[in-house]
C-alpha cells in the first residue's frame, strides 16, 4: 500500500485507463482500473469474446547465475530441476510452517536463468525472504517490475486476435512461453491466464508498452472490436468461476497448500541426480511441515459452495452446520455466468464431500442455504 505521502504508482497503461473512463482504485500501491463500466458486462464479454487486462502491477523477478535453479528448488514447492527452456510451472513459496508466502509462476529461460511472476502485494515480502535465505547460493536477482509492463488477453476469441500477429503463438501449449519480436519490440508471450479462458499473458518493456498496444489493439473498445478492456472487478469474478485461489483469501501465511487443494504443486521428492542431489536442492522450505500435514491429513479443506439467494456471499461470512459455526467464506460473488451465488470456504475435512449442506450467515442479514459443489464452478474453465 502507498502511504499518505506516497501517491499510488501508475502502470504504463494509465492513460489508456483514463481514456476508457475507468473507475480507478488503489491496489497494492498502484492506481488500477476496477471497471470501465459494468463489471457483469465486462465479465460476459471475456467469456464470449476477448478481454484486455492490465496486470503490470504483478511482480516480475529475474534469477540468473550458477545457483539460480538450485535456489528456486530450495524456495519453491514445485520441482524446478528438469524444466526445459520455454516451460512454466505454477508453484507455492512457503514458510517453515508450510503456510503460503505466495503462489507464483516460474518461467525457465535457460538452465541458469528464470523469471518469477508473483502477486503484487507480496513482491517486497518475497524480495526480503529471498535475501534472507540466499546463504551460499550464487545467483543474481533483478526486480524487473518497474522496467516492464504485463498484460493479459483472455477469452475464446483471444487466439483469433493473436493469430493476426503470429502463426506460432496459437500453436503453443498451455504453461509454455516464447519470445517474439514485434517490429522493434521484444515480447515474452505465455499461454497462461487467471480467468479460466484460453489466452496469453505478455511481458514487454515499459517504454514500448503504448506503442505495442497501438499496433496490436488499435481498435480496442470500439463497436466492432473483438477485445475490450476489463478491470479488476471482473478479473475476480472470472477467477472465482474458474475456482482459482487468490492470495489473501484462499491462501495466506496461515493456510497450507495441502488444505487449499494445491497438492499438485508440491513435489515432496524432487528427484535430483548427480551433483544436484545435495541437501540444499533436495529439500525445500516448508517441506517437513507439509509432509506432516499430509501424513496426518489436513484439518480443513477448501471447498466450492453454491449459495442460495440473491445476496452476494463475501469473505469472512460464517459457515454453519447444525447451528454451529464450522468455517468461513474466503471469497464469494453472484456468478455472472451462472446467475447464482458461488463461494469458496474452508470447512472441516470430514465435511468437505460434494453434496454436504451448510448455511451461510449473511452478515446478520439472514441465513442462506449452501451446498458443496465441485470446483471449478464452470466445467469448461
Amino acid at each position: 500500500m502507498s502511504t499518505a505521502t506516497e501517491a499510488p504508482k501508475h502502470t504504463p497503461f494509465h492513460a489508456l485507463h483514463l481514456e476508457h473512463k475507468a473507475k480507478m482504485v488503489e491496489f497494492a500501491g498502484y492506481d488500477m482500473p476496477i471497471a470501465y463500466g459494468s463489471i457483469i458486462e465486462e465479465h460476459k464479454w471475456c467469456r464470449s469474446s476477448a478481454g484486455f487486462f492490465d496486470v503490470s502491477h504483478m511482480g516480475r523477478l529475474r534469477f540468473s547465475g550458477r545457483h539460480a535453479r538450485k535456489f528456486l528448488d530450495h524456495v519453491c514447492t514445485r520441482q524446478i530441476y528438469g524444466m526445459q527452456a520455454g516451460m512454466i510451472r505454477y508453484s507455492l513459496v512457503c514458510n517453515d510452517q508450510g503456510g503460503c508466502r505466495d503462489d507464483v509462476l516460474v518461467y525457465c529461460v535457460d538452465e541458469d536463468e528464470y523469471l518469477m511472476v508473483c502477486n503484487a502485494s507480496n513482491r517486497h515480502k518475497l524480495l526480503k525472504h529471498f535475501a534472507e535465505r540466499k546463504g551460499e547460493f550464487s545467483f543474481k536477482l533483478a526486480d524487473e517490475t518497474d522496467s516492464t509492463a504485463m498484460v493479459a488477453i483472455q477469452g475464446p476469441k483471444a487466439m483469433d486476435l493473436i493469430s493476426r500477429i503470429s502463426s506460432t503463438i496459437p500453436t503453443m501449449k498451455r504453461y509454455n512461453f516464447m519470445v517474439k519480436n514485434l517490429v522493434v519490440i521484444k515480447l515474452l508471450v505465455s499461454r497462461t491466464g487467471y480467468t479460466g479462458e484460453d489466452g496469453v499473458e505478455v511481458i514487454l518493456p515499459s517504454a514500448m508498452a503504448k506503442l505495442a498496444l497501438g499496433m496490436v489493439l488499435k481498435d480496442m473498445g470500439g463497436d466492432s472490436s473483438v477485445v475490450k478492456p476489463v478491470g479488476l472487478g471482473a478479473r475476480d469474478t472470472l477467477r472465482m468461476e474458474a475456482g482459482m485461489p487468490l492470495y489473501g483469501h484462499e491462501i495466506t501465511e496461515e493456510i497450507d497448500p495441502v488444505s487449499a487443494g494445491l497438492e499438485f504443486a508440491i513435489k515432496f521428492e524432487k528427484g535430483m541426480t548427480g551433483t544436484d542431489a545435495d541437501e540444499r536442492t533436495g529439500k525445500f522450505i516448508g517441506q517437513d511441515a507439509l509432509r506432516a500435514i499430509k501424513a496426518a491429513g489436513p484439518k480443513l479443506r477448501r471447498v466450492g459452495l453454491f449459495v442460495e439467494g440473491r445476496r452476494s456471499p463475501r469473505q469472512g461470512m460464517p459457515v454453519l452446520s447444525g447451528g454451529q459455526v464450522v468455517g468461513e467464506l474466503t471469497s464469494g460473488c453472484i456468478s455472472p455466468s451462472l446467475d447464482r451465488g458461488i463461494a469458496m470456504a474452508y470447512v472441516p475435512a470430514a465435511m468437505a464431500a460434494i453434496g454436504t449442506a451448510f448455511e451461510v450467515d449473511l452478515s446478520g442479514k439472514g441465513m442462506a442455504a449452501a451446498v458443496v459443489t465441485k470446483l471449478p464452478f464452470l466445467s469448461n474453465t
